[in-house]
């Protein structure tokens, strides 16, 4: 069990709000959960045997809608497969860097291929809601494998810019139709020569709600996190723009999409129909 004083010092760090809640039930599972942070620096440690077939054991515990399991995951340690993938999303080094890339996919052409051979039509694998459920499925898979690697010692980071160039993605990977890469992760030891905080959240009264949806506490608990996330931003030796500095820019124009403002033409170029 874990002392509580190291469970307050997790989430002062998680949250940096003189009113975030007291400890509650703690243990090691939850101080792994909440000192979760990015790594986009990796040494050039190999990675343990057999810890590919660990983590998918780890992701295919995870709830699956139905149990449908409409996700997969494609592993890339090529140097070369792992530069083209890189350039595909945004040219991020640490792409390159990290001696595992995986890509998980919204996968329904497997459960599909099922039904073809029984000469079966899905109807229903036309439609978005089964799309999301590839989607969610894909992301509590992955989620549960970084939870599994960060228990090892490990790190590793989201990769969203996998859906910049969904198309040529596919073609790398050799997906089938009614495949979509959803999100990389980049997966090694961390660079014990370069820090690493815990990047602050917004406070729980900006995201916690009871009973009903609760809007008024919002304004306040922002400008306290923008002022937390300035300094992170300071201690990291990051270029100091707060929170909101960063979340409007992001959203204020489709060009911050970098191309996935035609995901919807990305989608039905990848056979889905999205009804």
């Amino acid at each position: 069990m874990t002392v509580p004083s190291q469970a307050a010092t997790l989430l002062w760090a998680r949250n940096r709000d003189p009113d975030g809640p007291a400890p509650g039930p703690w243990n090691d599972v939850l101080t792994g959960l909440v000192a979760h942070r990015s790594v986009r620096n990796f040494a050039a440690t190999p990675l343990p045997h057999g810890l590919v077939e660990t983590l998918v054991a780890a992701a295919q515990s995870a709830s699956s809608s139905s149990n449908l399991q409409t996700w997969s995951v494609v592993t890339v340690e090529d140097p070369g497969r792992k530069a083209r993938l890189s350039e595909l999303a945004g040219n991020q080094p640490f792409i390159r860097q990290a001696p595992l890339f995986l890509v998980w996919l919204a996968d329904l052409s497997r459960n599909e291929r099922v039904a073809d051979e029984r000469q079966i039509k899905l109807e229903a694998i036309d439609y978005l809601e089964t799309l999301f459920l590839g989607i969610i499925d894909a992301a509590l898979a992955a989620q549960n494998a970084v939870v599994a690697l960060e228990s090892l010692g490990l790190g590793a980071v989201y990769v969203g810019a996998i859906r910049n160039k969904p198309e040529l993605v596919a073609v790398e990977l050799g997906l089938p139709p009614r495949v979509m890469p959803v999100f990389g992760l980049a997966i090694g030891y961390p660079d014990p020569t370069v820090a690493g905080g815990i990047k602050p959240r917004l406070p729980q009264r900006a995201v916690l709600h009871r009973e009903q949806y609760d809007k008024s506490p919002q304004p306040e608990a922002v400008l306290h996190y923008d002022a937390q996330m300035s300094d992170f931003q300071r201690e990291q030796n990051m270029d100091v723009i707060g929170w909101l500095g960063r979340t409007i820019p992001r959203l204020k124009s489709v060009k911050s999409l970098a191309g996935r403002d035609r995901m919807r033409e990305a989608l039905a170029n990848l056979g889905f129909a999205l009804r």
